[in-house]
């Protein structure tokens, strides 16, 4: 019998959050968000440099014996509230979760220091919206390189390696330098997708690529719940404080109760998305029996609440959230993206149902 989750955060997660959330506060404002959104650089480097070079977060499930800070998935799951709550522009999950977590399944060990230490920046080139278990494209391996184009590549545009599933079944290191990397049409301009092409590429096999890319894409999806959590939780917050200042007929919007309503059915659906998110973390850290059911239940049960949580924003915001200078379309885009990406709901209420041999009527 499975141990009970631990759903509550430590003093030590709290006293992470606080220092990300300060770090944040000062360095990625929603007006910088924006008008970096607006160029054809939409990552913040210097961000990045904080966070990873500055804090060591990147290295956060690197063992320490490989230049990692020895952290959890919990850890993790507490960063990811805090970028998902800012919209940050940085490759934290694709790099410092599914990329590494595709080199811990092998044998990579000064490319996990790289990763950790933030001198590089890794991305698995599987499409966005590949969930763990299902199929996803490979390229050509033929006379020791890499033919082929893979497309949807979540912040390849930013990577200094990349991590290539080959159709012998390897797992190839790709310096981003031997490939072409175009910029594809994003409806998230916070986490920019790309086209990556390999002419006779060399790489360095790392690994068999299916077991790799299966840890990485349910880590990733498992731990995507917690940016949608943190992203949700902004949303009505900031909903709330806006609805208690906005005046009709000289009393604030927020005390018609048809609104009240509104919120307070929304704050169920984000303390239950906290719940499921929190399992999926500890479920993933602990290396739990249930890890793939609880991934499947965050997933099954995120994206819904964080979309429905940015789109009940953009409205209840009147023609102020409209607008191109208000984040609350930030935060509409990346739930809408979110909701694809390491599967759909759907997909992962159909892994739920398989998980639990419930039966299709």
């Amino acid at each position: 019998m499975s141990a009970q989750p631990d759903l509550l955060y430590s003093e030590d997660e709290e006293a992470l959050r606080a220092a990300v959330r300060d770090l944040l506060n000062d360095h990625c404002d929603a007006a910088g968000v924006i008008a970096r959104a607006e160029t054809d650089a939409p990552h913040d480097r210097e961000l990045w440099k904080l966070l990873a070079d500055g804090m060591g977060l990147a290295g956060l499930l690197v063992p320490e014996e490989q230049g990692g800070q020895g952290a959890t998935h919990r850890e993790v799951a507490v960063v990811l509230e805090e970028l998902g709550r800012s919209v940050a522009p940085v490759p934290f999950l694709t790099s410092a979760v599914v990329a590494t977590e595709a080199l811990l399944a092998g044998d990579a060990g000064d490319l996990l220091a790289d990763l950790a230490s933030g001198r590089r920046i890794g991305a698995l080139a599987v499409a966005l919206n590949v969930s763990a278990g299902s199929a996803y494209k490979v390229v050509r391996f033929e006379d020791g390189a890499l033919h082929g184009e893979l497309t949807g590549i979540a912040d390849a545009a930013v990577a200094d390696v990349l991590l290539v599933p080959a159709d012998d079944g390897g797992l190839y290191a790709v310096d981003a330098s031997a490939a072409t990397v175009t910029p594809q049409v994003s409806l998230d301009l916070t986490r920019p997708l790309a086209k990556v092409t390999l002419d006779g590429a060399p790489g360095r096999l790392l690994g068999d690529a299916e077991p790799a890319v299966r840890r990485a894409l349910r880590a990733g999806a498992g731990l995507l719940a917690s940016e949608q959590l943190g992203l949700a939780e902004w949303t009505l917050t900031e909903t709330v404080r806006y609805l208690k200042e906005r005046k009709q007929f000289n009393r604030p919007v927020g005390g018609f109760q048809a609104l009240k309503h509104r919120l307070a059915q929304l704050w169920l659906e984000v303390v239950n998305l906290r719940a499921a998110a929190r399992n999926a973390a500890d479920q993933l850290a602990t290396g739990g029996a249930d890890a793939d059911l609880a991934v499947a239940v965050a997933q099954a049960f995120a994206a819904p609440v964080a979309v429905h949580a940015a789109e009940e924003a953009l409205q209840l915001h009147g023609g102020i959230g409209m607008t191109w200078e208000h984040p609350v379309h930030l935060c509409l885009k990346r739930a809408k993206a979110d909701s694809i990406a390491y599967g759909t709901a759907g997909a992962h209420r159909a892994a739920l149902a398989e998980l639990v041999d419930l039966q299709a009527p």
